[in-house]
């Protein structure tokens, strides 16, 4: 079986920034996904417009160009496909990892394609580069499983006229239930913080204070959901407990990096951070062979790396795997 000089496992911006490095440093190389392409991207709102220009979005020296002064989620989603395409990256879609065996010098990789077939692949080197948004942060309370219950949101439409309740008070939680609003479905928010989140875009706070000072959007404070049923919600606070009629649960809870795949290629994470034993100049983990590229670098601090600063780790790991490889 053919031993490639790296397996990245990972599409989004990052794993095909890193790709493309590679290939530039003429390493052979594949590209393993899970979902589609720059998948999180693709599971973003579908009107999402990014909070950055489009130079700092552009990976492999590839300009991207947008209609107005920041891109929104459809020329994004056409940029990436336009730079894999250019590279002519080796990227299989639809394929998920379930073990990594081996170590420096021949990692071993199991997987599965979205049609039942196996597959094994081997490589030198590992590059790591699965994001966190796939991920979310579960709530671990009853109910939680309930298929009225998301932890994405994608567009309004589907809500309109229908009890929504929406947990989390930052920023996602804000620009939803706005939309929510404005297309006719009922608001409720809960938040265990005492006041929305200060991290809320400037321009969306005014409004979405508005909106529950004015009672149209309802929120409690210092609250959390204990229980989820199929037409109602159980919200404690200090007030007590009270059940609310409810059609769908917005979970936006966050999300967390796969730590399990890390721990299984003997990665060590920082139980207080989630931050991985990484050199921060080569981006290689206390495990020899094995990178990190992206947000797994920040742990549970996910804030700290964007696609503007994660798409400039793919040259320092190609860098490092190209010398330590050719000697």
């Amino acid at each position: 079986m053919e031993i490639l000089d790296v397996i990245i496992i990972g599409a989004g911006p990052t794993g095909l920034a890193t790709a493309i490095e590679c290939k530039k440093a003429g390493l052979s190389l594949v590209a393993i996904e899970k979902g589609c392409l720059v998948n999180s991207i693709s599971n973003y709102p579908t009107e999402m417009i990014f909070f950055t220009t489009p130079e700092l979005l552009e990976i492999g020296d590839i300009p991207m160009t947008s209609l107005r002064e920041k891109p929104n989620r459809v020329e994004a989603l056409k940029y990436y496909r336009r730079v894999a395409q250019h590279y002519q990256l080796p990227v299989r879609l639809y394929e998920r990892v379930d073990k990594i065996e081996g170590s420096d010098g021949d990692f071993v990789v199991h997987s599965e394609t979205q049609h039942g077939e196996k597959r094994v692949t081997r490589g030198r080197k590992l590059v790591l580069a699965t994001g966190y948004y796939d991920l979310p942060n579960r709530l671990g309370i009853p109910g939680e499983d309930l298929p009225k219950v998301r932890h994405y949101y994608r567009e309004a439409h589907p809500f309109s006229s229908c009890d929504v309740l929406i947990i989390g008070g930052k920023n996602s939680a804000a620009i939803a239930a706005l939309d929510l609003y404005r297309h006719g479905a009922r608001v409720t928010m809960v938040h265990r913080g005492a006041a929305l989140h200060r991290h809320i875009k400037y321009w969306i706070m005014p409004d979405i204070e508005n909106r529950i000072k004015s009672g149209e959007i309802t929120a409690h404070f210092n609250a959390v959901v204990k229980a989820i049923e199929e037409s109602r919600v159980l919200i404690s606070s200090a007030e007590g407990e009270r059940w609310v009629k409810n059609d769908f649960v917005l979970a936006m809870t966050g999300y967390h990096p796969d730590f399990d795949m890390q721990k299984s290629v003997g990665v060590h994470i920082d139980p207080t951070s989630g931050r991985p034993e990484c050199n921060p100049q080569t981006l290689e983990t206390n495990s020899p062979g094995v990178y990190l590229a992206g947000v797994l670098v920040a742990g549970t601090h996910t804030s700290e790396i964007f696609i503007e600063n994660g798409r400039f780790h793919g040259k320092a790991i190609a860098g490092d795997i190209a010398r330590k490889l050719r000697g």
